[in-house]
C-alpha cells in the first residue's frame, strides 16, 4: 500500500509508525525538516523548498509540495494541513474517500469506549491531566493523549475495553470530525484562531463536533453561563450536565467546591495547589467528569492538594530579589492574559505581544488601564506597537518596546520589578516570529530568569 502522509509533525511520524516498514510513503511537509527519514524506493519527501512565514500551518499559498498525494492508497494529514488539502480538493472529491487522521483511525480501532474528550479555547491541558490523575488514583488504567501525552495510534492497540482514554483535543482535531467520545467536556469558548478560521461561528462549529455524534447513552458536560460552550453541548444527545452550577461542581460561597444536588463537598478552594480563580473552572469541569465514574472523594483530593499544574502554564520559575517569576507562555490570546494578570494579587510587569492572530487587544488594553494591577509593559514582537498604542490611548505610559532578545526582556523586567511584584511572560499572543513556538519562548524565558544574579 502506497501512504501519504501530510505533515511531518507528531501525527504524521505516529502514523509511520503504525502503519510500519513494509508500506510505501510519500511524506509532505510544508517545509524542510532535519528529521526526515532517509529516502528511498519506497519513501519520498516533498516539502517548499523554503521556510514559510510564521504562524499555523495549513495556510500556505504554494502547494506544490502536495503533487501526487491523490495517487496515494491512503493518505493520513495532520489537523491542520486539512485546509490547504481543500484547496486542493473539494468536498465532493474521491480524495476524501480515502484521507483520514490519526484520532479517525484511533476512533476506528480503539477497544475501549470509555473514552472522555475534553476541549475549549483554553484549560484543556490542565483539565485533561487533572481527570486523568483523578482516575489513576482511584485505580483505573489510563491513557492520556490527543493534543496533549502520547500520539493516539502509540496506544490504540494496547488500551483494552476496561482502560480509560482523555484526548484533550483542539479545534483542529475537531474540525469536521464524525465521532463523538462518551464523555464530552467543553471548557470555556472564546475568540481564538482568526487566522486559521474564517469566523467565530466556524471555529465554534469544530469544537461542537466533541458533542454531535454522542448518543443519547453518553454524557455532554459544559461550562454554565458560556453561551459557546452551551451551544457546543447542545448538539448532544445524550445527557446534558453543566460544571460551575448544580448539578456539576461549583464553588459554594464559603469557598467549598462541592458536586451534586446534595452538594456533597470535594476540597476548599485554599487547598487547591493550582494557583488562579480560573483553575477553579478548569478543576470542576475535572471533578464533573470523574464524578460520571467514580464518586470518591478522597482520590480527587489527593489529587487537587499535589498537582501544581503543567508547563508554561503559570509556571513559578524562581524568586529573586523578593520578585516571583511566572512563565505562562501557554496563553497565546489576550483573554489568557487578564486571566494570568488576574490570577495575582501583587503588582505585575508583563511581557505582551508575539505573532498576529487576529484578535483585537482592546479588551486586555482596558484590563491593564483601567486596574491599578500593572507596573510596566514590555510589548515584544509584531503585535507589539499596536498593543503599546491601544495603552497610550488609554494614558498607560510604563512601556518598554523594541527589545528581541529574552535575555534582554527578562532584564528589563528585572529593571522595572519592585520588590513583591511578579514579573509574568503572558504574551496575549502567538511566538511566531523572534520564537519556534510557545515551547521555545517559555524555555528561554526560564533560563533567561534562572541566568539572573
Amino acid at each position: 500500500m502506497r501512504i501519504g502522509i501530510v505533515g511531518w509533525g507528531i501525527e504524521g511520524q505516529s502514523a509511520y509508525r503504525y502503519f510500519g516498514p513494509d508500506n510505501e510513503y510519500l511524506i509532505c511537509n510544508e517545509e524542510p525538516r532535519d528529521d526526515f527519514p532517509p529516502q528511498s524506493d519506497r519513501l519520498r519527501v516533498q516539502f517548499i523548498n523554503h521556510r514559510r512565514t510564521p504562524g499555523l500551518t495549513g495556510n500556505v499559498s504554494d502547494l506544490a509540495y502536495l503533487a501526487g498525494v491523490e495517487d496515494c492508497d491512503k493518505i493520513v494529514y495532520s489537523p491542520t494541513a486539512r485546509k490547504n488539502l481543500e484547496k486542493l480538493f473539494p468536498d465532493d472529491s474521491p480524495f476524501w474517500k480515502k484521507a483520514t487522521t490519526d484520532r479517525h483511525i484511533f476512533f476506528e480501532n480503539v477497544k475501549t469506549k470509555n473514552i472522555i474528550g475534553v476541549t475549549g479555547t483554553k484549560g484543556k491541558g490542565t483539565t485533561s491531566t487533572l481527570i486523568a490523575k483523578m482516575l489513576e488514583a482511584a485505580g483505573k488504567k489510563v491513557f492520556l493523549g490527543g493534543n496533549i501525552g502520547r500520539s493516539v495510534l502509540d496506544f490504540v492497540t494496547e488500551a483494552t475495553e476496561s482502560d480509560w482514554v482523555i484526548l484533550e483535543l483542539a479545534n483542529f482535531q475537531l474540525y469536521r470530525f464524525p465521532y463523538s467520545p462518551h464523555i464530552g467536556v467543553c471548557l470555556m469558548i472564546a475568540e481564538e484562531h482568526m487566522d486559521w478560521h474564517p469566523d467565530m461561528a466556524d471555529y465554534v462549529d469544530a469544537k461542537a463536533s466533541l458533542f454531535m455524534h454522542q448518543t443519547k447513552e453518553d454524557i455532554a458536560i459544559y461550562l454554565s453561563g458560556n453561551e459557546h460552550s452551551e451551544k457546543a453541548a447542545g448538539y448532544s444527545k445524550g445527557k446534558k450536565i453543566p460544571y460551575f452550577a448544580t448539578p456539576g461542581a461549583r464553588v459554594r460561597e464559603d469557598g467549598m467546591i462541592v458536586i451534586g444536588e446534595d452538594e456533597t463537598e470535594i476540597i476548599k478552594t485554599g487547598e487547591l495547589k493550582l494557583i488562579g480563580k480560573h483553575n477553579w473552572q478548569n478543576v470542576c469541569a475535572a471533578i464533573t467528569a470523574v464524578w460520571q465514574v467514580v464518586q470518591e472523594v478522597e482520590p480527587l483530593r489527593r489529587v487537587l492538594t499535589s498537582f501544581s499544574g503543567l508547563e508554561h502554564r503559570l509556571e513559578f520559575v524562581r524568586e529573586l530579589d523578593h520578585v516571583r517569576y511566572y512563565d505562562d507562555s501557554f496563553g497565546t490570546t489576550p483573554d489568557t492574559a487578564i486571566v494570568a494578570l488576574q490570577a495575582f494579587s501583587q503588582p505585575a510587569v508583563i511581557i505582551l505581544g508575539g505573532s498576529d492572530k487576529g484578535i483585537p487587544f482592546a479588551r486586555l488594553a482596558d484590563e491593564i488601564a483601567g486596574k491599578d494591577r500593572v507596573r510596566h509593559v514590555i510589548a515584544i514582537g509584531k503585535t507589539g506597537p499596536k498593543i503599546a498604542q491601544l495603552l497610550r490611548e488609554r494614558n498607560f505610559t510604563d512601556i518598554t518596546e523594541g527589545l528581541e532578545k529574552m535575555p534582554d526582556i527578562v532584564a528589563e523586567a528585572r529593571a522595572k520589578a519592585q520588590p513583591g511584584d511578579v514579573v509574568l511572560l503572558s504574551t496575549g499572543c502567538a511566538s511566531f516570529g523572534l520564537f519556534k513556538d510557545y515551547k521555545d519562548r517559555g524555555n528561554q524565558f526560564k533560563e533567561a530568569v534562572k541566568a539572573l544574579s
